[in-house]
């Protein structure tokens, strides 16, 4: 996928259900001695799929930081391993957005290696401050993220 520019789109794009999606490739130093992706790799994997998907919705962690004064902490995380990944693997992590409050949200991620799942993950984040206390979400982010899971297709 390229944007105007033509340079690739290093986002990933946000599909016809509303989850976002986000191409990668298991680089050598994503993985262990065994060739095998590190298990502490797929939360970074899991980081760069919300902050490309936040991307897209017109938020950068950055920009939050400087006119919000909020960043994003992980409240709690529980992943299930369910194969692995090798290196050079083509990835996509999948992410939708699970629930929506005042000062946080969840989502539910996946690493996928061609439809299969590797790598399941139900993440909930807090909006802190710049002391590191809880904050309201700015309400442009809760109202995108609100709206990507109304869009979603559910079963």
């Amino acid at each position: 996928m390229r944007d105007g520019a033509g340079t690739a789109n290093l986002s990933g794009w946000i599909d016809e259900n509303a989850q976002h999606r986000l191409p990668l490739r298991v680089y050598y130093e994503d993985t262990d001695a065994g060739g095998l992706v590190y298990h502490a790799n797929y939360l970074r994997f899991f980081e760069r799929a919300r902050t490309e998907m936040l991307r897209l919705a017109g938020f950068t962690n950055a920009g939050l930081a400087e006119s919000d004064g909020v960043s994003f902490a992980v409240r709690r995380a529980e992943i299930d391993f369910v194969a692995p990944a090798k290196l050079e693997d083509t990835l996509e992590v999948v992410t939708r957005i699970t629930d929506t409050g005042g000062a946080s949200f969840a989502v539910a991620q996946l690493v996928r290696r061609d439809g299969r799942d590797l790598a399941r993950a139900v993440i909930q984040l807090a909006s802190i401050n710049r002391a590191g206390r809880p904050a309201r979400l700015p309400a442009p982010v809760r109202e995108a993220l609100n709206d990507l899971y109304k869009r979603q297709k559910r079963d």
